[in-house]
């Protein structure tokens, strides 16, 4: 079973919480689901949850074994074009990066950022 991490974007500081997972407070087990309630949440004005980006760990990790999170952006370690980022398709229950499926971008791409903090990566796909 892999492990279930988090990481959090918070667009009002424009900061990461997390980079490497974080941890949760208490996980709800039901029949089909699994929550979890974040035991970080701030009070800010009138509003109880800020307005925070939350991406959950894919299982997998790059070509230089760090983790792989929703979100981050890939390079092909070869010839050090941008492929994608990292999102999930609801349509087939998997993690895909640009055109491909993630578990095979593991083999030959590594992390350089993220949409959050690098989005000019992004331009580079063409």
């Amino acid at each position: 079973m892999r492990d279930i991490k988090f990481r959090e974007w918070d667009p009002i500081r424009q900061e990461a919480y997390g980079k490497y997972g974080l941890s949760y407070g208490d996980r709800e087990d039901y029949d089909d689901m699994i929550a979890f309630r974040f035991s970080h949440t701030e009070y800010m004005g009138e509003d109880l949850i800020k307005d925070r980006v939350i991406e959950q760990y894919t299982g997998l990790k790059d070509f230089n074994g760090v983790e792989i999170y929703e979100g981050d952006i890939l390079q092909d370690v070869d010839g050090g074009n941008i492929v994608g980022f990292v999102e999930y398709d609801d349509a087939f229950g998997e993690y895909d990066c640009g055109d491909n499926n993630l578990y095979e971008c593991t083999r030959d791409c590594q992390v350089v950022g993220n949409i959050h903090e690098q989005p000019e990566l992004l331009e580079e796909i063409g």
